[in-house]
C-alpha cells in the first residue's frame, strides 16, 4: 500500500500481517480523498477503525492539519506507528489504542471538534451504528463536518439520528455513505 497523492506520494504504508484488517482499497481511497480535497486543506480529521493508518495518512498528505487515527488491534496500531515515524507526520497525529466507543467518550470528554470523520468498521459488525451515534452524542463533529462510513454495498448504511446521508458512492462490495449534521439540513425554500 502506498499514500497516494499529496505531499507524501508514493511513499509507502505497512500493513499489519493476518486478516484482522481489511485496508481499503486504492480505488477506493483515491474516490474518497478526491471528494474531499475542497475539505482537507487545514482539517481535523478523525480516522476510526483505523487499521494501518491509510486514510488518515493520506488525509494528511493531501493538506489535513491534524489526524487522529483509533485502532484497538495490537499489530494494527504496531504497523500505524511505523508509518507515521516513517512518514515523519508524528507532530501532526495522535494515535489512539483502544475500543472506538470509549476513545469517542474520551474525545468528547476533552472537548474535541472534528472537520471530517471517517469510519471503516469491520463488515461482519454492526459498529457503525453505535459509533456514530456516540459521535452525534458527544458533539465530535464540527458544525460544518462531514462523516463518511464505509460498509458492504449490499448492507444498508446507519441512520443515526443527528445525522443525514446526503451521498453514496459505490465501488462494487463497497459503500461510502456521506453524512452531514442534521442541523445544516434547511427547509427548502418557496
Amino acid at each position: 500500500m502506498r499514500i497516494l497523492a499529496g505531499a507524501l506520494k508514493g511513499r509507502r504504508l505497512v500493513t499489519p500481517r493476518g486478516a484482522v484488517t481489511r485496508p481499503t482499497a486504492d480505488q477506493v481511497r483515491l474516490a474518497l480523498m478526491d471528494t474531499l480535497v475542497p475539505r482537507l486543506p487545514g482539517a481535523r480529521f478523525l480516522d476510526l477503525f483505523a487499521g494501518a493508518g491509510g486514510v488518515g495518512l493520506e488525509a494528511l498528505s493531501r493538506g489535513a492539519a491534524h489526524a487522529t487515527l483509533v485502532e484497538r488491534d495490537a499489530r494494527a496500531v504496531g504497523a500505524l506507528r511505523t508509518n507515521v515515524d516513517a512518514l515523519g507526520v508524528a507532530a501532526a497525529v495522535r494515535i489512539r489504542r483502544g475500543d472506538v466507543l470509549r476513545e469517542i467518550a474520551a474525545l468528547a470528554r476533552a472537548g474535541e471538534r472534528f472537520d471530517v470523520v471517517f469510519l471503516d468498521p469491520p463488515y461482519e459488525t454492526d459498529a457503525a451504528g453505535p459509533a456514530l451515534a456516540a459521535l452525534v452524542a458527544g458533539g465530535l463533529v464540527a458544525a460544518e463536518g462531514v462523516v463518511i462510513v464505509q460498509h458492504l454495498t449490499k448492507r444498508p448504511p446507519p441512520t443515526p439520528a443527528g445525522l443525514v446521508a446526503h451521498r453514496t458512492r459505490r465501488f462494487g462490495e463497497t459503500t461510502l455513505t456521506f453524512y452531514r449534521p442534521r442541523r445544516l439540513d434547511l427547509p427548502a425554500s418557496g
